[in-house]
């Protein structure tokens, strides 16, 4: 059966989540060096609450994290996408731009590809006006993307959510306006 995709890049095909994505997602979840920029590594519980708050929001905005595959294989390699942030900072409510891929797809241009289709997404399809990018300073990889994505760097801060990770706490925020 071939795979419905909302949209698709010349690699990639975004969808919302079902349940053939928990066993994939899991593996992105529970790999330490995948999850090595998050505070804590997510169990079967949090990826599968975390699966339905992404479906949700699909539903509810028309954008989420969204699954991604590679096209030519219709394999699952990880998320790529656009999600309603709103903990406290100055830069909040705003809508983040975030990828998390398997390892075995790294170093391959898929986040880089994958941002810039989201980026058309939320802009052309979405309306939106602004699209953030947030990361931890030591998180050189996604802070590469984002600058090859085009976002421009607005502020450093400290995140309110990663106050107990001293090496998580000091932050970026990148973000891309339609208008550019």
């Amino acid at each position: 059966m071939k795979t419905t995709y909302l949209f698709k890049s010349e690699r990639l095909g975004f969808r919302n989540w079902d349940a053939r994505d928990f066993d994939g997602f899991l593996k992105l979840n529970t790999d330490p060096e995948v999850m090595r920029f998050f505070p804590t590594i997510n169990d079967a519980s949090t990826s599968r609450a975390a699966m339905r708050r992404y479906q949700k929001m699909y539903e509810e905005r028309g954008y989420c994290y969204f699954a991604v595959d590679r096209l030519i294989d219709e394999q699952f390699i990880g998320f790529i996408g656009l999600c309603y942030q709103d903990y406290e900072a100055s830069f909040t409510p705003v809508v983040d731009i975030g990828w998390r891929l398997d390892k075995a797809f790294w170093a391959k241009g898929y986040a880089t590809e994958g941002a810039l289709s989201c980026l058309r997404y939320g802009f052309q399809e979405i309306g939106l006006e602004k699209i953030v990018a947030i990361a931890p300073q030591i998180n050189q990889p996604s802070i590469h993307v984002m600058q090859k994505i085009g976002m421009t760097k607005v502020l450093d801060f400290k995140h309110p959510k990663l106050g107990d990770y001293p090496a998580l706490v000091d932050c970026v925020c990148y973000e891309k306006l339609a208008s550019q």
